[in-house]
């Protein structure tokens, strides 16, 4: 992506990645905006190739440590999962009643308008923020997935990452997660 300091130039490599809502709007308030996110990350793990590691979501963004199978891109896996996502949350937001509807819409159409490439509304900030992990230093993988896990205590979400429902940490704590992992 053009402007991406952090550049994804190792498609089979690990990565950490930040995605973010443009503004860094709340917009994931509802279990409805949640699930949109975690039925795209389940689809791409049996579609697309992707290994997820860890990941968070948060109101304003998500965290991911992940990896694809031979055959496939972690830029294609965000290219594709970016895109859906923000066409069906969006989607949701014009249909569910949401004291924020119009607002949201107009920023996202008000974000879109400074991008030729954009036709209506833009969602995700292009930056991903990503960061390409060697899986022999387990330090820095630990620190990248403890980062993660901890974000919703850092918000006062919870005080143990472990009942955070939409975090890898459920499934690092031995309890059924929403997801699938494959453990580093």
């Amino acid at each position: 992506m053009s402007g991406d300091r952090y550049k994804i130039d190792n498609q089979e490599s690990v990565y950490f990645l930040t995605l973010m809502i443009v503004g860094w709007l709340d917009v994931f308030t509802r279990i409805e905006y949640k699930d949109v996110i975690v039925e795209s990350l389940a689809w791409c793990q049996r579609e697309k190739g992707l290994n997820l590691h860890a990941w968070c979501l948060m109101t304003s963004h998500m965290h991911l440590v992940i990896s694809v199978q031979t055959g496939h891109s972690v830029s294609g896996f965000l290219r594709d999962f970016k895109k859906h996502t923000a066409k069906e949350t969006i989607k949701l937001i014009k249909k569910i009643p949401e004291s924020r509807r119009e607002w949201l819409l107009w920023y996202f159409e008000h974000e879109g308008k400074k991008d030729k490439r954009i036709t209506k509304y833009k969602f995700w900030k292009e930056d991903n923020h990503a960061i390409e992990l060697d899986c022999t230093e387990t330090e820095m993988m630990d620190q990248k997935i403890n980062y993660i896990h901890e974000d919703p205590i850092k918000d006062g979400i919870v005080d143990d990452a472990c009942d955070y429902l939409y975090c890898s940490a459920r499934n690092y704590c031995d309890k059924k997660g929403l997801l699938e992992i494959e453990f580093l």
